[in-house]
């Protein structure tokens, strides 16, 4: 796959921060993350909010392994899981097997080089994926995302967004390490510094303009706790 993309391209497989590509990380993911997460109640939430069904198709940018996709799969017609690990993806795989679920289909891919072979979708969920790219590189990836989902199709966001009018970022900073050292740990917080330094997390108004020069029309902006930011879009 590697050999097939031009040398320009930014290298989305190499890791930006925390190496999911690593068997212990992998193996650690949920356990971790499912010290302040509820897994089925957040894809309950996307899929109600994003109006999904049983003839929906949708596309899980970013899936992981598998938090929204295998839930979802039990409630629409196919889910596309497309990461750029294919060890989170064995894992994703795995459970979508335990639970004799047959319309869920793992590809290796991400925002810049995965590429839908079927007709465009419904949706297009991506949670705490899109900061892996730098601003050049999200608005390629969602540029792209936008012309594998159908006029008006829906793209469900969520990821660390920064606001611009913050006033002493520092602080806040400070306060939400200590937040997630609380909730999930020493290790979790470390994460959250190799994001902060290493990863690619970019300004509400960076993003808001990303979004919009893609091609999608914000229909719901929230900023939750945490610098969590979540966008509803629409295909224009």
């Amino acid at each position: 796959m590697k050999r097939d993309r031009p040398s320009w391209l930014f290298d989305e497989y190499a890791s930006a921060g925390v190496d999911y590509t690593s068997q212990k990380e992998a193996a650690a993911y949920d356990a971790m993350h499912q010290r302040f997460r509820r897994y089925d109640e957040e894809a309950a939430a996307i899929i109600n909010t994003l109006g999904l069904g049983p003839e929906s198709t949708v596309i899980d940018m970013g899936a992981g392994t598998g938090a929204f996709a295998v839930y979802a799969a039990r409630h629409v017609k196919q889910v596309f899981a497309v990461d750029v690990s294919p060890t989170m993806l064995a894992r994703c795989r795995e459970k979508a097997e335990v639970a004799g679920l047959r319309n869920v289909r793992c590809r290796v891919g991400g925002f810049l080089t995965y590429r839908h072979a079927g007709p465009p979708v419904d949706a297009i969920v991506s949670v705490a994926a899109l900061h892996h790219l730098p601003d050049f590189w999200k608005l390629v990836g969602l540029r792209r995302a936008a012309k594998m989902l159908k006029r008006g199709g829906k793209l469900f966001l969520f990821d660390i967004v920064f606001p611009a009018s913050a006033p002493d970022l520092d602080r806040q900073l400070q306060v939400w390490m200590r937040g997630i050292r609380d909730k999930a740990g020493e290790r979790l917080a470390k994460e959250a510094e190799v994001h902060i330094r290493s990863e690619h997390s970019t300004y509400d108004w960076v993003m808001d303009g990303l979004l919009r020069r893609a091609g999608f029309r914000i229909t719901r902006k929230h900023a939750g706790e945490g610098f969590q930011a979540t966008y509803v879009c629409a295909r224009v």
